[in-house]
């Protein structure tokens, strides 16, 4: 009867285990669905820092829902909450591309930047000169952490990161590019990325670019998204991106992170020509507040798997139908971004005619953009065209006095050098509560004509600044 009885307890004991772990691996898949959830919440989800929770104010040019972007025949997209910075949200994600893929890249020109723009770089320059590797490519892209000014322990967590994701995904160490944002001058938790890698490969889909979209984002409260299909010798082309900004944001070649997949066949030379050419009137043309990242990056990759003839050189029509297309994607992205910008509540096309040279209308366009001045003004909707003026004059580009003009929107405000006659304050003071705004300004000197996208500068700016790593 005791040997029965021991036995009893033994067996309810064991039970109790089973039924304990079963009840614990619950928990774990429900602490990962809730996540998921959390991140997916975007404006709503809330942040751990250090121990508080804040929620994310959403932007008010936030969108209903992330777009519906059709699939890319060739790429794979995947995100993971692997805590690089904070717990409980998507902060790596990796798009896989298939055989065969060009990848062009453009990358910042700061002179500080981050470890692994200098892997991209080098990936760039290696398939140029060779092409594209043999076998799968991969992108791996972490938030929380930009991996910038770590010196050699950034570098040597650039080797570890893409052989951990080429070990996962069977893709070539050379064919692995990698980005990071987040903090600057921390080191890497590289070890937290690597560990991601093997559900990274095993979660790819064709249907996961939004949350590859919500994996990349900092202080963004909305994942931005955008897509275009063109007909290229009578087939399909389909041409995806996402992208990431908010804050630091000044073009300097990109200024942010952005990722963009098309199923065209185009030559990767003809590729990275046309992205290049695509930055001028979209992430070359945008600021939020003048300053320039360490981490600046966009990649283009075409997979090749679309029907239509391909792209061997960056003119002809063919050529001209992707790359219009290509420039709409990029351009849409960049203006979600200043949409995005760190409290912002307006969002401002800056033009410039009449310059000497589209250099000089843009050099001027992005003074006006960049002023304090005018973006404090914006966001107090005061329609105080003194601090155009005053932009205009510190541009350092050739302006005529006697013949400047500017117009908010329709609204003639100054011509000749002087107010207006028929302008009215209270008219500027109502243009000015508008939502999106536009400022042209003509200098009276030539032909050149050139703008910028910008925000207004609010308090919330200053307050989502003073506590980015608090």
């Amino acid at each position: 009867m005791a040997k029965d009885k021991t036995g009893k307890k033994a067996r309810r004991k064991a039970a109790e285990e089973q039924g304990l772990e079963a009840i614990a691996a619950r928990l774990e898949a429900l602490d990962g669905r809730l996540a998921r959830l959390e991140a997916a919440l975007g404006a709503g989800a809330q942040a751990e820092t250090g121990g508080a929770k804040k929620k994310v104010a959403l932007s008010p040019f936030a969108p209903a829902a992330f777009p519906a972007l059709p699939p890319v025949e060739g790429a794979r997209f995947s995100a993971i909450a692997a805590g690089v910075r904070y717990a409980g949200r998507l902060d790596v994600m990796m798009i896989e591309l298939a055989p065969g893929s060009a990848v062009a890249g453009v990358f910042t020109r700061s002179a500080t930047r981050s470890a692994p723009v200098l892997w991209c770089e080098a990936r760039r320059d290696e398939a140029l000169r060779k092409g594209p590797p043999r076998g799968r490519q991969v992108i791996v892209v972490n938030s929380g952490n930009a991996n910038a000014f770590t010196g050699r322990a950034g570098d040597e967590a650039v080797r570890q990161v893409a052989a951990a994701a080429a070990e996962a995904t069977g893709a070539p160490l050379g064919g692995v590019w990698l980005a990071s944002t987040g903090v600057i001058g921390e080191p890497l938790p590289a070890r937290r990325v690597c560990d991601a890698m093997e559900a990274l490969a095993q979660g790819l889909a064709p249907e996961r670019i939004e949350d590859a979209a919500r994996a990349i984002m900092t202080t963004d409260t909305f994942p931005k998204g955008a897509a275009r299909i063109v007909r290229i010798g009578g087939a399909p082309v389909t041409i995806v991106g996402i992208a990431k900004g908010s804050g630091m944001i000044a073009p300097n070649m990109a200024t942010m992170l952005g990722f963009i997949v098309t199923d065209a066949a185009v030559d990767p030379q003809a590729l990275q020509q046309m992205t290049a050419a695509a930055l001028d009137d979209s992430f070359n043309a945008i600021t939020v507040d003048s300053d320039t990242s360490t981490s600046d990056t966009v990649l283009v990759a075409a997979t090749g798997r679309a029907a239509a003839p391909r792209i061997d050189q960056p003119r002809g029509a063919h050529a001209r139908a992707f790359a219009r297309a290509l420039a709409e994607v990029m351009q849409d992205l960049a203006h979600q971004i200043v949409k995005d910008g760190e409290g912002a509540t307006k969002f401002v096309r800056v033009e410039v005619t009449g310059a000497r040279s589209a250099r000089a209308a843009r050099r001027v366009a992005r003074a006006i953009a960049d002023s304090p001045l005018v973006k404090t003004a914006l966001a107090g909707e005061d329609p105080n065209w003194g601090r155009i003026v005053a932009a205009v004059g510190k541009a350092g580009e050739e302006a005529d006095r006697d013949k400047l003009s500017i117009r908010f929107g329709d609204i003639l405000v100054a011509q000749d050098g002087q107010v207006a006659p028929g302008y009215r304050e209270e008219d500027g003071a109502a243009y000015m509560k508008r939502a999106e705004l536009e400022i042209t300004v003509d200098l009276g000197v030539g032909r050149g004509r050139g703008r910028i996208w910008t925000c207004d500068l609010t308090k919330r700016y200053i307050e989502i600044n003073a506590d980015y790593r608090s």
